[in-house]
């Protein structure tokens, strides 16, 4: 079977449109459209969490993109990962779930897309370039840890 090659994002204008309804009747969840993934520059964590990770976990990392409320189960708030690993950043489990070598309930689901497949969607003939994203956008992640 193909891998996936499109991976959920909300755009934000049309649900920001409907956030009065959204106050009005609170059954009512946003709905989320599926988009092809896009490149992003292979070496800045920041622009490939914002292009990719932004619309579920928030700008600021912390579960609250304006996709978070369409979802099942609640985001995580990436910026207490060493906070809840015992003060250490677990930068091989954040890789790992990237990569999808270990089992996370949400991550791989139909609604938390799995981005080692996605990005080997992206670099097929360069597996050095997929490894490269999955270390930078944990690099990332690590950076905007709460002290």
């Amino acid at each position: 079977m193909r891998l996936i090659v499109s991976l959920m994002l909300l755009l934000c204008v049309p649900l920001l449109m409907q956030g009065p309804a959204f106050a009005a009747d609170k059954d009512v969840k946003p709905e989320i459209k599926k988009v092809p993934i896009r490149p992003s520059p292979v070496g800045d964590g920041k622009v490939m969490f914002r292009q990719y990770c932004a619309a579920c976990h928030g700008v600021d990392a912390k579960g609250t993109g304006p996709a978070a409320p369409a979802l099942k189960m609640a985001v995580a708030d990436l910026t207490g990962l060493a906070k809840r690993a015992g003060g250490k950043f677990p930068d091989l489990r954040v890789q790992s779930i990237l990569k999808q070598t270990v089992d996370v309930p949400v991550h791989g689901s139909q609604e938390m897309p799995t981005w080692g497949p996605l990005f080997r969607s992206l670099d097929r003939a360069n597996e050095s370039a997929v490894q490269l994203r999955i270390y930078n956008l944990t690099k990332y992640l690590e950076s905007v840890q709460e002290k």
